[in-house]
This record gives structure tokens, sequence and C-alpha cells, in this order.
């Protein structure tokens, strides 16, 4: 299965940043939305991602002064990112080996999606009661 799955089920709408936005505005987006990052997008290409770490890091650094910064400054780049025909399983694995917690999804240069290791959790644990109540039912008939 790939992450094209998952995006058909969650949906490919993503909130984005620009690089010239404000971190203290990106924080408020982000505790408004109650998410954990947001890619950083300029003209349509993903430049970079800003998370709540990387606010941790520029906090510990520059204090309040940070949060008058633009997230291009302060973001992750380049994004670590994967295209919708990347495994699920091999997903996972990059988040785990990268220690991250989202992927940007990028198809043709383009945004086309976001994932979280909870999706990617979410749909193997999923995948596997499916497979388990198959092979119940498989048993009982039998």
């Amino acid at each position: 299965m790939s992450i094209a799955t998952i995006l058909q089920r969650k949906g490919r709408d993503v909130i984005q940043v620009q690089p010239t936005d404000s971190v203290l505005a990106v924080v408020r987006l982000l505790a408004d939305q109650k998410i954990g990052c947001v890619p950083v997008v300029e003209d349509g290409r993903v430049v970079g991602i800003f998370s709540e770490r990387d606010l941790v890091y520029r906090v510990s650094l520059d204090g309040a002064a940070a949060l008058e910064r633009s997230v291009g400054e302060v973001m992750t780049a380049p994004a670590i990112t994967i295209d919708d025909q990347t495994p699920v399983m091999s997903g996972l694995s990059l988040m785990t080996r990268r220690r991250i917690r989202h992927l940007p999804v990028v198809v043709d240069g383009v945004l086309a999606g976001m994932i979280s290791i909870g999706d990617l959790v979410k749909f193997r644990i999923d995948t596997i009661e499916s497979e388990a109540a198959a092979l119940r039912d498989y048993i009982q008939t039998a």
C-alpha cells in the first residue's frame, strides 16, 4: 500500500505558510489549528517545514526575539519529503530513522498532502485488524 491510499482517506488539504510569514503568526496558526507543524511553501514548492521543534530550538538561542523572525529564517530546510507512491512502511521507516513526525507529500514538485506518523500507524493498525478479521472468518468457515 502506498501513501496515496492514506491521502485518499484523509484528504489532501494542507495548511501551509510562506517563508516571509512571522514566527509569531505561524505559532498562532499552529495553536489555532491544533497542529504541530506546517510546510513552508513558496511558488507552489515546499522550501522547508516549520515545527514546534524549530520554535524550541530558536527560542533557546534568541529568546523572545525568535518570534520576530521570519519562518524562512527558522524553518528546517530542505524539508524531507516523499511522493504519493511511497510505500507506507517506507514512510514509517524514514520517519523513524530521521526522528520526524510529519512528511510533506510532493508530486511533480508540488505539495500534494501531508502525513503524520499517527496517520501511518493508524493505517497499519487498521490493515492488521482487517487481516486478522479475514483470517478469523476463514478459520470459522473451514
